[in-house]
């Protein structure tokens, strides 16, 4: 009985895979993490795929993974990132000799996801993801004296979103217009909203009950 038969060995390989790939994604590693990543989702289609297939497997793995980021990075609602989720796990799933094979690499991803956000504990976050969470607020505090006044007055105005906040887009107040965000809501265009924060020329909104 060779490794690859053990059902359970599909957990280890494929969180492991996840595991750094994610973890890549989330921290500056220069590409160890990915290389491993690679590695070990590799070595795992290569065990349960047929050679024509692994290309296309691999594609299905990783435009899951491409989706995940592409909504962490710019839409930020959860929708790519459910769609890549599936993608992910369909793409372990499918090859598995067994259901309860299939079942250990559904669950690998999953944990190896989870166990990811550990790095963000160790090593030094990307750069990227720290401007997305807007880490470096932009206070007069922290010396940025040049925002606009105009935006400041704003906080606690009404207006109507112009275009769905998803969660950006651009709303109306006093027949200007403005781009805004929501806090990471989906909000539909026509709705009426109130600014409750602004930070330099960011305006963030909410809806209105």
């Amino acid at each position: 009985m060779t490794v690859f038969e053990m059902e359970w060995i599909g957990v280890l390989i494929t969180g492991f895979a996840t595991l750094f790939l994610i973890g890549e994604i989330l921290v500056n590693m220069r590409g160890l993490f990915g290389l491993l990543g690679i590695g070990f989702i590799t070595v795992y289609f290569g065990a349960y795929v047929e050679a024509s297939s692994i290309i296309i497997m691999l594609i299905i793995y990783f435009v899951g993974l491409l989706l995940i980021i592409i909504d962490g990075k710019l839409i930020n609602d959860g929708t790519l990132a459910t769609i890549g989720l599936a993608s992910m796990l369909t793409a372990v799933a499918l090859p598995a000799p067994s259901l309860t094979s299939g079942l250990y690499a559904v669950l690998g991803v999953l944990l190896g996801g989870g166990a990811s956000l550990l790095f963000l504990k160790v090593f030094k976050r990307r750069e990227m993801w720290n401007k997305i969470t807007l880490k470096d607020q932009l206070t007069k505090e922290a010396g940025y004296n040049s925002m606009n006044e105009t935006y400041e007055k704003l906080v606690g105005e009404e207006g109507i979103t112009l275009t769905d906040l998803r969660p950006v887009g651009t709303i109306r107040i006093h027949r200007k217009d403005y781009s805004a965000i929501s806090n990471g809501q989906w909000i539909e265009k026509g709705t009426k909203i109130r600014v409750v924060q602004v930070d330099g020329t960011r305006i963030l909104v909410e809806k209105m009950e």
